[in-house]
């Protein structure tokens, strides 16, 4: 058994190692997984603004183009912000919080009165050219006022908000405000489903729940208006997508997932039906979008965020989105693109039904009727005499009512993932356009992520290069929003402790040509002298920049070389650091020319992202060394270094350091040093033997853990869970009569459970254990094996147990003692983190039965001095 449990252990030791050097549970994509080329720390960032007050939770932002000021709705307050500087002390407040009676009946409901019971503004939108409107949760009693723009003061008392807004803070929420139209869609009550509303003006309408609910615990990421009526050749509506994950509800034949991620959309003009879905929509549909690798099993089907970008026409219309996975405790993100285009044809594809309620959705193959259900009011309606949703057929709309969602799912523009990050989690997003000086218009995009990053990442065909990761906060925080803009050349950021405000770009960062062009900055371009921001430039015919390949541009002209001179005794070792500006760039040394292999332990060089290390230099290694960055297949010089060897050099006192990228140690030609025999110790054989050694040395207690962890397992399974079993080699001896009583009640059992000491004396009996001569018999000892119990509570620490006292070799019929107990059957009673126990030995000869009486009588003694006074207080039940 023992055997087969070791097996089986070491198996999964391997399995694990395997598993962990192939990177489970991903295989990535290395082509996917991208690295950021640099990475700037809060105290690097240039044009760095920040606004923050006594409020929390900043999760709620607006800003209009033509807008100087940036609105933002935090817990209990909302601020006008200056948008070119948002750490100016010219902030605008309107406090909003609930009141205390609100509050106490907040916590009533049971919600956190730390987090929930407060006021947190969730929507804060446009109503009208003179004023703004906003809803918040009110201590889960939804709220919403109008807020006058000029003076920024609430215009009007609150009014009820329920149907507008989430209860929660945290609820999966989305809004527009469209031509004075209220569209939100979220699960508004803790016992409501989840639906999707036209809130004002009337008529109201919402999702339908019977017989067919058309969303299955939906959550809410986003939503969108595109005007698909401008340029329209057949009178077509404008429509308003929602974006959401919700439970799955189709049969899939290749995988399952419990929950996927879906679009749906409704049309702008939806009056409801006449009779058949009344106040509910008559345009509702819903499909899938997908974000999967099929080939490495990657299936992405948490939708966490999404930005809309806008084309030139309707139907130039992208939409990004950042994706997860569904396991919570696994980091990963993925940013998928879709086409508009893409997204009406799967709506003008084939129906899914389902025959009962609860069972698994199937493609619709019956008859559909006249016109198209789920189709907006059209010109060709329009002179057919339907001019409005009511004036629909009833076989249309029932139709509708139970077939809201479409066979055919949206696949991603470029049928795979742009970006797969492994270690991020991204929370939003935000996308710009920029013009190139290829003239091409390249997406550039800002990611947040649930630490406090900003990254920025252009799309180069259908590929995301991560141009830099910037932290915002020097402690990690999420990131709640992200808003752009171009007239203010700005990106905001929002978090729980305040709003972030950086530049587009900062081209200033990079000094050099090489620099400028690797980065592949759409934003960044030579000038000959310097990079600098594209926008700005007014004669871009002349800027080097190359944002397809980020190598070509900079062959001819020149940059500056760091220069440093080093002087050396033969036999020390020299450090020579090269830093890397980019975290693509890969290191490369010459001397005088040559390349420098610095992997072989024979060698005598040592490479690393660090620098070059030189072991016990010699006179040939003189000359001159040149680290080069490799990036993008192209060699740069960044430092050199003009080194001497000599064995005639004064050697420097010790501790001091002969320059700042030099480590030196003393030569070998003085074995009596510490230094000579630490250098010999690292020697290339003997560094190699080390290094065997460590493996082999790790690799046996990676063994012996195994076989301990198969053995405790083994035995731990042997025990009932809950007692103390007691193992006996041997019974007591037949004569005996001290212990004739317990071997009647116990004589063919090893195991037994005991009771506690104070009230079962049964319990004690069988611990008697034989002693032949003082010598302890084979067997003769009876082994506690602890299971569990309860701990007395107690602030100090338990006293440490007193050690067992010596075996007597001799035996004497005195049983007079000052504690009661003979010295020849000594016992210790012991109490150990609140569980006491007993330790008996007792002789088994038949001619010492005049201490059998000693024994009996002192237990008897013991046990009824207790009744009066316990050696331990209220020793536990489970305590032997």
């Amino acid at each position: 058994m023992l055997g087969a449990h070791f097996m089986a252990a070491m198996l999964l030791l391997l399995t694990s190692l395997c598993a962990v050097a192939n990177g489970f549970p991903f295989r990535t994509p290395l082509d996917l997984d991208v690295t950021p080329r640099v990475t700037v720390l809060s105290s690097g960032l240039e044009g760095y603004r920040r606004f923050e007050s006594s409020a929390v939770n900043y999760s709620t932002m607006l800003l209009e183009a033509d807008s100087e000021r940036l609105y933002v709705g935090a817990r209990g307050a909302v601020f006008a912000l200056n948008a070119s500087d948002i750490s100016a002390s010219s902030a605008l407040t309107i406090e909003w919080e609930a009141s205390t009676e609100q509050k106490l009946q907040c916590v009533l409901k049971g919600k956190d009165n730390k987090t929930e019971c407060f006021n947190h503004i969730r929507l804060l939108q446009r109503f009208n050219s003179t004023h703004l409107y906003m809803c918040g949760t009110h201590a889960y009693m939804p709220l919403c006022a109008y807020v006058d723009e000029k003076r920024f003061v609430m215009s009007s008392q609150p009014e009820e908000g329920k149907d507008k807004c989430p209860y929660g803070p945290t609820t999966g929420f989305t809004a527009l405000i469209i031509d004075q139209q209220i569209y939100t869609a979220s699960r508004y009550d803790f016992w409501s489903f989840p639906d999707i509303r036209r809130n004002a003006p009337s008529p109201a309408l919402k999702t339908e729940n019977a017989p067919t609910r058309w969303l299955n615990e939906a959550d809410f990421v986003g939503s969108a208006l595109v005007r698909e009526s401008l340029g329209s050749s057949d009178g077509d509506d404008d429509k308003i997508y929602f974006f959401f994950t919700e439970k799955s509800q189709e049969q899939s034949t290749t995988y399952s997932h419990s929950r996927v991620a879906r679009v749906a959309r409704i049309c702008k003009g939806d009056r409801g039906g006449h009779l058949t879905l009344q106040k509910r929509w008559t345009s509702f549909l819903k499909t899938r979008l997908t974000c999967s690798l099929p080939e490495y099993d990657f299936h992405f089907n948490m939708l966490r965020s999404v930005f809309v970008m806008h084309g030139l026409a309707p139907q130039d219309t992208l939409f990004y989105g950042i994706f997860g996975l569904e396991w919570k405790n696994v980091k990963a993100s993925a940013v998928c693109r879709f086409a508009l285009s893409e997204v009406q044809e799967a709506f003008r594809g084939p129906y899914m039904e389902s025959q009962d309620p609860g069972s698994t959705w199937k493609e619709y193959v019956g008859k559909i009727p006249e016109p198209r259900p789920g189709t907006c009011i059209t010109g060709k309606l329009r002179a057919k005499g339907m001019n409005v949703s009511t004036s629909l057929p009833d076989e249309v709309l029932d139709f509708v009512r139970r077939h809201p969602l479409m066979s055919h799912q949206v696949q991603p523009a470029d049928r795979r993932p742009l970006l797969f990050r492994r270690t991020t989690d991204y929370t939003h997003m935000a996308a710009t356009v920029v013009q190139g000086v290829d003239e091409q218009m390249y997406h550039v995009l800002y990611m947040g992520t649930d630490e406090g990053w900003l990254h920025k990442a252009v799309d180069i065909k259908g590929q995301l290069h991560i141009i830099e990761e910037l932290q915002l906060f020097e402690e990690p925080e999420p990131v709640t929003n992200v808003l752009l803009s171009t007239e203010r050349t700005s990106v905001y950021v929002s978090s729980p402790s305040g709003v972030v405000q950086l530049p587009l770009s900062n081209c200033e960062r990079y000094t050099s040509c090489y620099d400028c062009i690797f980065s592949r900055d759409p934003h960044c371009g030579w000038s000959g002298a310097e990079c600098v921001d594209v926008v700005t430039q007014s004669k871009r015919s002349s800027l080097i920049q190359d944002i397809q390949h980020g190598r070509t541009g900079c062959e001819n002209t020149g940059y500056d070389v760091v220069q440093r001179s080093r002087s050396v005794r033969v036999g020390d070792d020299v450090l020579l650091q090269c830093e890397l500006n980019s975290n693509l760039a890969t290191p490369s040394w010459t001397l005088n020319g040559s390349e420098v292999q610095g992997y072989d332990l024979n060698s005598g060089f040592r490479t690393g992202t660090d620098g070059l290390l030189i072991i016990e230099a010699r006179q040939d290694q003189s000359g001159l060394y040149t680290c080069h960055a490799v990036e993008n297949d192209i060699k740069v010089a960044i430092v050199t270094y003009n080194v001497t060897i000599s064995p005639d050099l004064p050697r420097p006192p010790p501790g001091e350091r002969t320059g700042t990228f030099i480590a030196t140690v003393p030569s070998t030609e003085h074995p009596s040093s510490d230094g000579a025999q630490s250098l010999h110790l690292l020697s290339p054989k003997n560094m190699e033997a080390m290094y065997l050694s460590l493996i082999t040395v790790l690799g046996g207690l990676c063994v012996v853990l195994t076989v301990v962890l198969a053995y405790v397992g083994f035995c731990l399974r042997a025990d009932q869970r809950g007692k103390y079993s007691l193992r006996a080699a041997a019974a007591a001896h037949p004569s005996s009569k001290r212990s004739s009583r317990c071997r009647k009640q116990h004589r063919n059992s090893a195991h037994m459970e005991l009771k506690t000491v104070s009230s079962h004396c049964n319990g004690v009996c069988n611990g008697v254990s034989k002693l032949h001569n003082g010598d302890t018999q084979d067997g003769g000892f009876l082994q506690i094996v602890p299971g569990e119990a309860q701990t007395l509570a107690s602030n100090d620490p338990p006293p440490p147990a007193p050690p067992l006292p010596p075996t007597p070799q001799h035996t004497s019929p005195e049983c007079d003692f000052p504690n009661g107990l003979s010295a020849t059957l000594p016992s210790v009673l012991r109490r150990m983190n609140g569980n006491s126990y007993v330790l008996l030995r007792q002789s088994d000869s038949e001619n010492t039965s005049p201490l059998s009486h000693c024994f009996s009588e002192e237990l008897n003694r013991i046990l009824e001095k207790r009744k009066h006074t316990q050696l331990l207080p209220r020793p536990d039940e489970s305590s032997v």
